[in-house]
């Protein structure tokens, strides 16, 4: 294990906090709040440790596998635990595990809250909350590979540990050049969606914080109704753009290279769209009997659809009161999520197809034994180690999630609440049903559950195995 590097990325992540949290400190200057001054001690430390631990460049630059994980889940444990700071300083969030809930949930894009009234909050607290689901969005480490010289050559072992979905590729040939593109194509699509924002006369701060809750696919909201409060036309911006953000962004790439028959290829895209239509038809169908106008039960219908299996967690309408078939849908939803390389969260739809077309090779194999069959996603073969990895994740994934909603289970709350407040925090989604649905939070729970909750929100950020391999001996070893 080479700690001199590890300590020295996470150097710069502290460095990077100072400079994302100058946003809310501006805010705080434009609306002269007192809270202002909760960041700027947060800076002070962090900028001081951060210099002190990227002082000297390590002269062992090696970085494996080993080093990615582990540094990508302990930066993003440091960045959750600095970033909670200035909730606890001001005041806002007094205990030091709900604001670290509270910030876990912002950086994993969950949108999971436990507070009951965020409309009391000031606004550089307010914008806090929702930039750090745009921090989190496509991923602080691809940001700081996109600025940093060459760490030791190894940049794509850190993308790809960070990175949501089965697998990463490099779209140019430089890992650096990859990550300005994902960042260009990220603050583009952000500071599009907030230009339309305005032209439905949304103020500057809404527009703001909305559009980094969508960008990140994250879903804090800055009213207690979520998105309820907005007219019909911003509903439907926010509904588009947090499709958008949950579709691959290598799709966008090929876009803008016009590449236009590559992009159209990618299976998984066409079968994320397809499933958002499937849904919405039959929810809209099951519940228009609620509505006065058949197009206001499509509009509710669209939007917490492409709220949930993005995993922003924006709500128009309390679907907890909805029929049980789309209450059902909106839970299987949660667990498909969107598109690998998005920055939506979940098990991602790539993950799915794979799982489908192994188990419809197996099938075959069973009927004609010599058969010689090859998984195939968009016309080419899988690799075995993907399949593998695919079925071990799943495999892990339905184990962290039953014990978690075993241990929570302890606070003695319903099957429903505990069941859909795991599936929330792990698919990184915010809201689930009855208790921890649309009109709920997370506040009851206790702290050992919450912590259970945070460890689930940084796991499904995390994609489950960097989290986990803090826990094995053998990852601390020097070889």
């Amino acid at each position: 294990m080479n700690y001199s590097i590890i300590v020295y990325i996470i150097g710069w992540i502290l460095r990077l906090q100072t400079a994302f949290m100058a946003l809310p400190v501006v805010t705080a200057l434009i609306y002269r709040e007192k809270d202002g001054s909760a960041f700027l001690i947060t800076m002070g430390l962090c900028l001081l440790t951060g210099a002190a631990l990227t002082f000297k460049r390590p002269s062992n630059s090696v970085f494996h596998t080993k080093e990615g994980c582990v540094t990508v889940a302990l930066s993003w444990i440091v960045l959750s635990l600095t970033g909670a700071l200035p909730f606890t300083i001001s005041g806002s969030i007094p205990n030091y595990i709900d604001a670290v809930f509270e910030t876990v949930s912002g950086f994993t894009t969950t949108g999971a809250s436990i507070l009951g009234n965020v409309e009391v909050l000031s606004h550089c607290i307010l914008i806090w909350r929702s930039f750090t689901h745009w921090i989190g969005g496509m991923g602080v480490l691809v940001f700081l590979l996109s600025l940093l010289p060459q760490i030791g050559g190894y940049h794509m072992t850190l993308m790809r540990a960070e990175s949501p979905g089965p697998s990463v590729s490099k779209l140019v040939p430089k890992v650096q050049s990859t990550a300005k593109i994902l960042y260009t194509i990220y603050i583009g699509m952000t500071l599009l969606q907030v230009v339309l924002l305005l032209l439905g006369r949304m103020p500057l701060f809404d527009a703001l914080c909305t559009a980094f809750g969508t960008a990140g696919t994250g879903g804090f909201g800055i009213l207690s109704d979520s998105m309820g409060s907005y007219s019909i036309y911003i509903q439907v911006i926010v509904t588009i753009f947090m499709i958008l953000f949950g579709i691959n962004f290598t799709f966008y790439y090929l876009m803008l290279s016009k590449k236009f028959m590559p992009a159209l290829k990618i299976e998984e895209v066409r079968y994320y769209l397809a499933a958002i239509v499937f849904a919405v038809a039959v929810i809209t169908f099951n519940i228009r009997h609620l509505y006065s106008h058949i197009g206001l039960a499509l509009k509710d219908a669209a939007f917490q659809v492409g709220s949930i299996i993005t995993t922003t967690g924006f709500a128009t309408t309390d679907f907890n009161q909805w029929p049980e078939l789309s209450r059902t849908i909106l839970v299987l939803l949660m667990f498909m999520g969107a598109c690998a390389g998005s920055t939506g969260g979940g098990i991602k739809v790539s993950r799915f197809l794979i799982l489908f077309k192994a188990i419809r090779k197996e099938l075959l194999l069973y009927l004609h034994p010599n058969a010689v069959k090859k998984v195939k996603m968009d016309g080419k073969s899988i690799p075995h180690e993907v399949v593998r990895s695919t079925n071990i994740f799943m495999s892990t994934y339905v184990l962290i999630f039953a014990v978690s909603v075993l241990i929570i289970s302890l606070d003695n709350y319903d099957l429903i609440t505990n069941f859909t407040g795991v599936a929330a925090t792990l698919n990184n989604i915010g809201p689930g049903l009855e208790l921890v649905g649309p009109a709920g939070n997370f506040d009851m729970f206790s702290y050992p559950s919450k912590i259970v909750l945070i460890f689930d929100m940084l796991a499904g950020r995390l994609e489950i195995f960097p989290l986990l391999l803090l826990f094995s001996k053998s990852t601390w070893k020097k070889f």
